[in-house]
């Protein structure tokens, strides 16, 4: 089994997409309105309109009300991220921080609400 991605359900698709393409600086691929991919070598991140619920369940998923999840960004480093979005981003939950674990932390909201933690690993753990 692979783990391969993670599918954000939201009311505004482009808002979302715009938002990680310049977060991460990765840019989407977009399959129509209602559907786009952020790829990296190791998973996706999916963002889907809340038209394609019914494809799956009607009701099943519900956009903006994720209060357990955390989407996490591997990078090279925390500091230089924080200094980069601080103009753009509005929600920061936690400045740059170490965790007692080692890793160097920053966690933010997107603009529906969801938990980004863009993270850097000691140095050791390379």
């Amino acid at each position: 089994m692979n783990f391969v991605s993670i599918r954000i359900i939201t009311g505004d698709v482009a808002r979302l997409v715009a938002f990680y393409e310049r977060v991460t600086g990765l840019t989407a691929t977009w399959a129509n309105d209602d559907f786009a991919e952020l790829g990296t070598p190791n998973a996706t991140l999916a963002i889907a309109s809340t038209r394609t619920v019914p494809l799956f369940a009607p009701g099943s998923a519900r956009p903006a009300e994720n209060h357990s999840v955390i989407i996490e960004f591997l990078v090279d480093d925390v500091d230089a991220v924080h200094k980069n979005l601080s103009e753009y981003v509005t929600d920061f939950v936690a400045g740059p921080t170490t965790m007692p674990w080692g890793n160097r932390s920053l966690l933010l909201r997107d603009p529906d609400g969801n938990l980004i933690n863009f993270f850097t690993p000691p140095a050791e753990a390379f």
